[in-house]
């Protein structure tokens, strides 16, 4: 008896073998998401450093992507330096007009 549909192997697997193939893959997919996200991040920091910043609003900008870096590795108890950032943050918004 032939089928034009593939079998389902997964079906015919035991739930801790289909557990693990499907952590496996998420595990994967995981992974290459995030080498895709430091190959956009490296790109981003290339340009950043590749000129000096022509006014005020790139300087900030260079700034601001600075300041987020050092905000997401800062720790949960860390509020004086997360509260610093933040009013630096709304400083560049009103000093720039935005």
């Amino acid at each position: 008896m032939t089928t034009d549909q593939p079998t389902n192997l997964d079906a015919h697997r035991g739930m801790a073998a289909q557990k693990a193939t499907d952590l496996r893959r998420l595990r994967s997919e995981v992974e290459a998401d995030q080498k895709a996200l430091r190959m956009r991040q490296a790109e981003l920091e290339d340009l950043l450093a590749a000129a000096p910043a022509t006014d005020w609003h790139e300087a900030a900008e260079k700034a601001r992507y600075l300041l987020g870096l050092l905000a997401q590795s800062l720790d949960a108890s860390d509020l004086r330096r997360r509260k610093l950032i933040d009013h630096v943050l709304a400083d560049f918004d009103h000093l720039l007009g935005q």
